[in-house]
């Protein structure tokens, strides 16, 4: 198929990248020109079954680019809440202590309470509106090129091949084997979310991040709480840090209230930690096991759960975002605001700037990184960049711990942004993990915090009960999407230096140490690693966090994954 634009992705970026082109061309018909533009060539893929079922986000709106891409959409738009109350708090093992004010990144007055999945839902029905072609189901699996450059500066790339249905566990057709499609593109835009595949293979084979500032990762972990009333008030934001982690890792929770009886509640844990036993998702739990949560949920009744990773560098690890044929958007390049807990409004208004440059493409008849190179420096021009650029060291500072992370983030309030020397470098998170033997024993203070949760049914719950709770749905006969390159690697070395962390930070149970048929050298039985791929919530943790880099996360068939209804 030919198409003129092709963007990759469904959520907020996309999204917003789709309607704004069509508004252009819209308003370029309508001046009575004589050469008119069409819309008929431009597809949104998404991988998912349905627009949104994907998307998940702790789900506060910062509406700024919302605004201009659509004034008075507060009318129309599928909006909880708006923000009326705030409040942070620090948590110690045994106690809890509200901070005197609100420091200014975190109060959220104009902003609102969403559910992502309806709220992508909602946008992907303007987008149809306005005349582009969604389709679901579809998931982008290698990039086309024009050559085989590895040259940022004449590389090409000439759109994608969507994933082929009806292949079996072992790669062979089945009886429904529809092959997928070369979608050959002017100009072709991603917008995957954190560590799209897509874009994972463009960076990596065009070097496009900077070793020395290379991206950062946290993961989110949330659940939908109905909750009695009076617990939490409509539009009331809480957030916390300090326990279950210890002042050595990266993180904190939020609740946030939807209506009088349905609460967001959620946990983020940065994915720079040195021990490798711990389990993002027990620090969930355990967080839930503390009296001030536990004042909040108890009696109530989880529904919906899901896990998502999210880009913490900012600014300073922001790949190159164009090239002949390209650009990258919203998370997948780095446009969040890890002080402000916000990406919704910076992917979206980097979806807009991308459409007109993907606009001006059209017009001339050019897609060179030259036309393109207006997208970045839009950015640069933009409030995309008023916003970052003063908190671009900021998740930096805390590489060190908590203290030293706060002692930082004072300097940098001071100094917009800056350190007192030259911007922070930093190395990938996976980088930071300790081998068991430098470690030892857990202590006391991280028992909240590693081996797997094993809950108890009413405010904790082990992963699988979680995963039940995502509407996660794969077909078991087709081809593991997480490839381990070497699976040795797994069972021997990675099992002795880190014991095998796969086990821990996967939020899904995907990945299980089960006993081989072979024997170890101790005359006992191995382990060898067996993936529960149909477990996936889409997550990218296994492929951002293992100490190796040796799992390649790529798209399962179109349509399998999450359903994350009204998260």
């Amino acid at each position: 198929m030919e198409a003129d634009v092709v963007i990759v992705g469904g959520g907020p970026a996309g999204m917003a990248c789709a309607l704004r082109l069509a508004q252009l061309i819209d308003e370029h018909n309508a001046s009575g020109v004589d050469e008119m533009l069409s819309k008929e060539n431009i597809y949104v893929l998404e991988k998912s079954r349905e627009v949104g079922q994907h998307c998940l986000s702790g789900g506060l709106l910062d509406p700024r680019s919302m605004k201009e891409l659509l004034p008075g959409f507060e009318k129309e738009a599928p909006l909880d809440a708006e923000v009326t109350k705030e409040s942070v708090w620090f948590l110690t093992k045994g106690g809890q202590y509200k901070a005197p004010i609100v420091p200014p990144p975190l109060r959220d007055h104009g902003n609102y309470v969403v559910s992502l999945n309806k709220f992508a839902k909602w946008m992907g029905q303007k987008v149809e509106e306005a005349g582009i072609t969604v389709f679901t189901g579809f998931a982008g699996s290698e990039l086309l090129w024009a050559d085989e450059s590895r040259d940022a500066e004449t590389a090409c790339v000439q759109g994608v091949i969507t994933d082929d249905k009806g292949v079996d566990k072992e790669g062979q057709p089945k009886g429904n084997f529809e092959p997928g499609y070369e979608l050959r593109a002017k100009v072709t835009i991603l917008a995957e979310g954190t560590r799209g595949s897509l874009a994972k293979e463009l960076i990596g084979k065009l070097g496009l991040e900077d070793p020395e500032h290379a991206q950062t990762y946290g993961v989110g972990i949330k659940e939908l709480w109905e909750i009695p009333a009076g617990r939490v008030a409509k539009g009331e934001v809480i957030y916390t840090l300090g326990y279950p982690l210890t002042s050595r890792e990266y993180g904190g929770a939020w609740i946030y209230g939807i209506t009088d009886t349905l609460a967001s509640v959620g946990y983020v844990t940065g994915l720079d930690y040195q021990d490798p036993r711990i389990d993002p998702h027990h620090v969930f739990q355990s967080f839930k096991e503390h009296k001030f949560a536990r004042r909040i949920l108890e009696g109530g009744k989880m529904i919906r759960y899901g896990a998502k990773s999210l880009p913490y560098g900012g600014w300073l690890t922001m790949p190159r975002v164009y090239g002949n044929g390209w650009m990258l958007l919203g998370d997948s390049a780095s446009f969040l605001n890890s002080q402000r807990l916000k990406g919704i409004h910076l992917a979206i208004k980097s979806g807009m700037l991308a459409a007109e440059a993907a606009f001006d493409a059209l017009l001339s008849g050019n897609s060179s990184a030259d036309t393109l190179s207006e997208y970045k420096a839009a950015v640069d021009r933009s409030w995309i960049r008023e916003e970052l650029w003063p908190v671009r060291n900021f998740h930096q500072g805390f590489e060190h711990g908590r203290l030293e992370g706060f002692v930082k983030a004072g300097i940098q309030q001071v100094m917009r942004g800056g350190n007192l020397g030259p911007d922070a470098k930093n190395h990938a998170g996976y980088e930071q993990m300790r081998q068991l033997d430098t470690l030892g024993p857990a202590d006391a203070d991280r028992a909240a915090m590693v081996g797997n949760a094993k809950g108890d049914g009413k405010l904790t719950f082990d992963r699988l009960t979680d995963v039940f709770h995502s509407g996660t749905r794969h077909d078991e006969d087709q081809p593991v999407h997480l490839v381990v390159q070497d699976l040795n690697i797994c069972s021997d070395r990675c099992t002795k230096e880190f014991g095998n962390p796969c086990q821990y930070f996967c939020p899904a149970a995907v990945y299980e140490m089960v006993d081989s048929a072979q024997q170890d050298g101790a005359g006992g039985s191995a382990k060898e690693l067996r993936i529960n791929f149909t477990n996936c919530v889409h997550c990218k943790t296994c492929d951002i966090m293992d100490p190796y880099q040796i799992i390649t996360w790529v798209p399962p068939e179109g349509g399998g994954g999450p359903n994350y209804d009204g998260m």
